[in-house]
């Protein structure tokens, strides 16, 4: 397939077509358009191509260090060799059953939780929209606890309940925040008060515990990967295979969406249709994500947020926060291991620090430039 490549530039005071008068700034580019002999085109924007690649680059490597540290300690090439084959016994054992899973859940949970977040703060229209902020990892940890405490279920039970109660949650949250449609800050500010009420529901069931089960689920409520298999990869690979073509093929209505829903409506997007399936996309994602490394913190918050500042670029950029937040719980998963000693922390209290200070940095931010 033949395909021919046009740039799109930006100018200031240039007309389209003609050539820059002397002294005028330099078009910066912004995107190029693919085209096929058939007809078909596809904008590319450069900028975000390149952090997205940056970005997969980062989190692959990291991956490929984190395999290799731990007692029995690889370099990144014996890592490499074994993942295709190349490795001794011991090497293929330790790199493909043990470790190898870990950080593949590391990998999804992480894209998971950055591609909600970006979908939620679009829905919504809020840089504090976020599952972490509005309830929904309240509500997996909530049907979680509910499964460890009341009835005592064994991972998968806990994992049926985390989802459960992400998705009962959500559809919860969706019908309050309904009023003639469903505008970003009435979905923000339900999701809040739905949040307070299920951290006091979580406080509940905790005192009710006996200790083994509250030492149980204490782990599981910070957010951890240790201990992690191939019974948490597939189920999780497969909701990210369903999920994520049907957000990517919503990502135009969405863009849209951000403009307002007049201008929605007048171009033709089906808003509240679109909403609800953006919404149900975020919930699936984070509840699977939960169920998978418990209700790790901040990083739906902070990943789209990051990746909006490195592309520069307008728009949800479903894909590069998807690949900021594999990047960055898998950082942060590297430095739990290695920056505190002997003591090996769970990830979510190193996402919940960096994360802590994220939030009070954007809230200075936002509140002066007299947003909030």
């Amino acid at each position: 397939m033949n395909a021919s490549v046009h740039e799109t530039k930006s100018g200031h005071g240039t007309a389209p077509g003609s050539a820059p008068g002397p002294g005028a700034p330099a078009a910066r580019v912004r995107g190029a358009t693919l085209r096929t002999r058939g007809g078909l085109s596809l904008r590319v924007d450069v900028r975000a191509a390149l952090v997205g690649l940056a970005l997969a680059a980062v989190a692959l490597g990291m991956g490929v260090v984190l395999i290799g540290t731990g007692d029995f300690s690889m370099a990144p090439g014996d890592v490499v060799r074994t993942l295709f084959g190349g490795g001794t016994t011991i090497q293929d054992y330790i790199v493909n059953e043990l470790r190898l899973p870990r950080v593949l859940v590391g990998l999804l949970v992480g894209a998971s939780l950055g591609l909600a977040g970006a979908l939620f703060q679009s829905v919504s229209r809020n840089p504090l929209g976020s599952p972490d902020v509005v309830g929904f990892g309240q509500g997996s940890a909530a049907g979680a606890l509910t499964v460890i405490v009341l009835f005592r279920g064994g991972p998968n039970e806990v994992a049926a309940g985390a989802v459960a109660g992400g998705l009962l949650t959500g559809l919860g949250v969706y019908a309050l925040a309904w009023r003639k449609g469903v505008h970003g800050y009435r979905l923000v500010l339900v999701g809040i008060g739905a949040s307070a009420m299920l951290s006091a529901v979580n406080g509940y069931l905790l005192t009710k515990a006996d200790l083994v089960d509250a030492s149980r689920a204490m782990v599981w409520l910070t957010g951890s990967l240790n201990g992690r298999d191939w019974g948490q990869v597939v189920p999780l690979a497969c909701v990210c295979a369903v999920v994520l073509p049907l957000v990517l093929g919503h990502a135009r209505e969405l863009r849209m969406l951000e403009m307002g829903d007049d201008s929605a409506y007048a171009l033709g997007v089906r808003v509240e249709r679109t909403r609800l399936v953006m919404v149900l996309g975020a919930v699936v994602l984070t509840a699977a994500a939960t169920s998978a490394a418990g209700p790790v913190a901040f990083v739906a918050l902070v990943a789209p947020q990051l990746a909006r500042r490195l592309t520069r670029a307008t728009g949800p950029n479903l894909l590069p926060a998807a690949l900021m937040g594999a990047a960055l719980l898998i950082t942060a998963d590297w430095s739990a291991q290695r920056l505190f000693g002997a003591d090996q922390l769970p990830v979510g209290v190193v996402t919940g620090v960096l994360g802590g200070c994220y939030l009070l940095g954007l809230l200075i931010t936002e509140r002066r430039a007299g947003r909030i």
